[in-house]
C-alpha cells in the first residue's frame, strides 16, 4: 500500500496505546507504529520526537458567537477591573464611531467588577447618541443603553425573564435572561456574511489550540441563535473552506414545531445525526434556567445574602417536561442547561418520564452545565444514563464568582467531575465559550487543579488525573456526540485529526503549546 502521508518520529498517545508513527490515506489513519513506519508513502512528516494526542473536541461552546464577538469591546477582568473600566472602554470605541450606531461590549463579571453591574446610566455618559449594549460574560443577562431601553416595550417583559430596577423602580438597563429577547427586533437576525466570518475567525483560532471538532450549543434561535438560517451560514462557510474544525451543531428548541402525526420536530422529518464528516445535527438544545455567577438558576434554597432569591426557570416546568418528552419521542437527543439544583432535578425528572414512556437504548441525552447537584441526584443521573456536560475552567475564571452565589454548605455540589466517573457517567470535555477562554489545555490543567483565581480548592473530591482530563477532552466529547466511531483515537479506520503539542499533557500541566495541529491528515495549523 501506498499512503498519502506517514507522520512519524513522534511519541503517540493513541488513547488507547502508546506509538510512534501514524500512516493516513484518504483522510483516514490507516495503521501505526511499525506498520505505519513499514509502508510507502506520497509524502513522510517527522514531528521531530513531539507528543501527539487526538485532536480535541469542545462538547459545548458558541464558535459563531465567539467568532463574532472578536470584533466587539473586550470587558473581561483582564481588561476592566471597575465599571468605570467599563464605561472607559466603551468611551474609547465611542470616538471612533459614528453617532446612532451600536456599540456592543462583552465579557464584564460584576463579581469581578469594583461598583458591580454597569447601569445605563453611566453607559449614556460614556456613549451618547449611540446605542450601547454590553453583555455579561455568562450571556444570560446584558446592560443597555437609555437609547436601547426607550425603544422596549417594558410592559410586556417575556415570560422567564426579568428587568431589574433600582430603588426608585427604574430600569436599571439590566435585562435577565429571556428578557433579552425584547431586543430581537434590533438585532436579529445577524447578518448571514457576519456568521460565515465569525466561523472562519472562530476556526483558526481553535486549530492553534489543538482544537479539530466541537459542539455548537444552539443555533437559529432562542438566547443563543444569531439567525434562522445558521445551518445555512455553517454549509456556505464549508462550502469556502472556512469551516475549519469538524462541527457538531445542536438546534434551539425554539426551532421546533409540529411536522404531522403530533411529532416536535423539523421540516421534512430532520432530526439528530443527518450530515456528514463536517457538518451534521446534534442535540435538541433547551434552556431551562439562568445563570450561577448571575444569580438567576433555579435553586432550592435562597442563593448565599440573597433572602427569597432562589432564581427562576426560563420556561414553565410542565413546559419544559412536554418539550423533552415530544422530543426524545421524535428520536431526537435532547441537552438542557440546567444549572441550579432544582433545574437539574426538574430536569431529571422530565428525563425519567420521558424514557418511561417511550423507552430507547443509548439516547446519549444531556444536561448541559449540571451545574449545581446534590449527592443524590448523582447516581440517578448515571442510571438514566445521561450526560452531564460541565465546564472545568469556570473554576478558574468563575469560581469565585460561583462560591459566593452558594456559600459554604453547597460549594462541593458545584460542577462536579470525579463524582460523575465514578457514578458511571460518561463526561465530556468543553469550554462553553465565549464564557470562559476555551484553549482545552487550560481547561484540562483546572479539571486536575480546581483552584479558582483567588487560588481557592472548590471542590477537592471532584479533581481529575491528567489521563481522565483527556479522556474527557477526546473520547468523552466523541461520545456525547455519536462521534466515537470516528473520533476520540488514534486508530486504524478513524479520522486523522490530531494535535503534536510542546510536552506531554499527562506530566505537564504548565508550559504546554501546540505544535501543529492535522484535521483528516492534512496539516491545518503550524505554530
Amino acid at each position: 500500500m501506498r499512503v498519502d502521508v506517514v507522520y512519524e518520529n513522534a511519541k503517540v498517545n493513541t488513547g488507547i496505546s502508546r506509538t510512534n508513527a501514524i500512516a493516513v490515506l484518504h483522510g483516514r489513519i490507516v495503521a501505526t507504529g511499525e506498520d505505519a513506519l513499514s509502508l510507502g508513502a506520497k509524502r513522510r512528516v517527522d514531528l521531530g520526537g513531539a507528543p501527539v494526542v487526538p485532536g480535541f473536541h469542545d462538547a459545548h461552546n458558541h464558535m459563531a458567537h465567539f467568532g463574532i464577538g472578536l470584533d466587539e469591546v473586550q470587558l473581561g477582568s483582564e481588561q476592566c477591573r471597575s465599571t468605570q473600566d467599563v464605561y472607559d472602554a466603551i468611551a474609547r470605541r465611542a470616538a471612533s464611531t459614528p453617532p446612532g450606531t451600536w456599540i456592543v461590549g462583552r465579557g464584564y463579571d460584576q463579581n469581578r467588577l469594583d461598583g458591580g453591574h454597569p447601569t445605563r446610566h453611566g453607559l449614556d455618559r460614556a456613549a451618547p447618541g449611540h446605542f450601547v449594549r454590553v453583555k455579561h460574560t455568562s450571556e444570560h443577562m446584558t446592560v443597555v443603553s437609555s437609547s436601547v431601553l426607550d425603544r422596549l416595550d417594558l410592559a410586556n417583559v417575556p415570560e422567564g425573564g426579568d428587568v431589574v430596577l433600582d430603588e426608585h423602580g427604574s430600569p436599571t438597563g439590566l435585562l435577565r435572561e429571556q428578557a433579552q429577547l425584547m431586543l430581537r427586533p434590533m438585532i436579529f437576525p445577524v447578518p448571514m456574511e457576519s456568521v460565515i466570518r465569525g466561523l472562519a475567525r472562530a476556526g483558526r483560532q481553535y486549530l492553534s489550540e489543538g482544537i479539530t471538532s466541537v459542539q455548537e450549543a444552539g443555533i437559529g434561535g432562542g438566547l443563543v441563535g444569531q439567525t434562522p438560517r445558521e445551518l445555512a451560514a455553517y454549509q456556505t462557510a464549508r462550502d469556502r473552506g472556512l469551516l475549519r474544525v469538524r462541527s457538531t451543531v445542536m438546534v434551539a428548541s425554539s426551532m421546533f414545531h409540529e411536522i404531522g402525526e403530533d411529532t416536535l420536530g423539523l421540516d421534512l422529518g430532520l432530526r439528530t445525526g443527518l450530515g456528514d464528516d463536517w457538518l451534521r445535527i446534534g442535540a435538541m438544545k433547551i434552556f431551562a434556567d439562568g445563570s450561577l455567577i448571575g444569580r438567576t438558576c433555579a435553586m432550592h434554597e435562597d442563593f448565599a445574602g440573597e433572602p427569597g432569591n432562589r432564581g427562576y426557570f426560563q420556561v414553565p416546568e410542565d413546559e419544559l417536561a412536554r418539550t423533552i418528552s415530544r422530543a426524545h419521542a421524535a428520536g431526537w437527543q435532547v441537552a438542557t442547561h440546567a444549572i441550579g439544583d432544582r433545574a437539574v432535578s426538574t430536569v431529571l425528572d422530565a428525563y425519567e418520564a420521558a424514557l418511561a414512556e417511550n423507552p430507547r437504548d443509548d439516547h446519549r441525552h444531556r444536561i448541559e452545565h449540571c451545574a449545581v447537584i446534590p449527592p443524590a441526584e448523582v447516581p440517578r443521573l448515571a442510571a438514566l444514563g445521561l450526560i452531564p456536560s460541565p465546564q472545568g475552567r469556570f473554576i478558574n475564571e468563575i469560581g469565585d464568582g460561583m462560591r459566593a452565589a452558594l456559600g459554604p454548605g453547597r460549594e462541593d455540589w458545584c460542577y462536579r467531575l470525579r463524582s460523575f466517573l465514578d457514578a458511571g457517567c460518561v463526561l465530556p470535555g468543553s469550554s462553553d465559550r465565549p464564557v470562559v477562554q476555551g484553549a482545552p489545555l487550560l481547561g484540562m490543567a483546572d479539571m486536575v487543579r480546581r483552584r479558582t483565581s483567588s487560588g481557592y480548592l472548590l471542590g477537592a473530591g471532584e479533581r481529575l488525573t491528567p489521563e481522565q482530563a483527556l479522556h474527557a477532552y477526546t473520547q468523552g466529547s466523541a461520545f456525547a456526540a455519536f462521534r466515537e466511531h470516528d473520533l476520540g483515537t488514534l486508530e486504524p479506520g478513524k479520522l486523522a485529526d490530531f494535535a503534536a503539542l510542546s510536552g506531554d499533557p499527562l506530566t505537564e500541566l504548565d508550559g504546554v503549546s501546540v505544535v501543529a495541529t492535522v484535521v483528516g491528515g492534512e496539516l491545518a495549523y503550524e505554530a
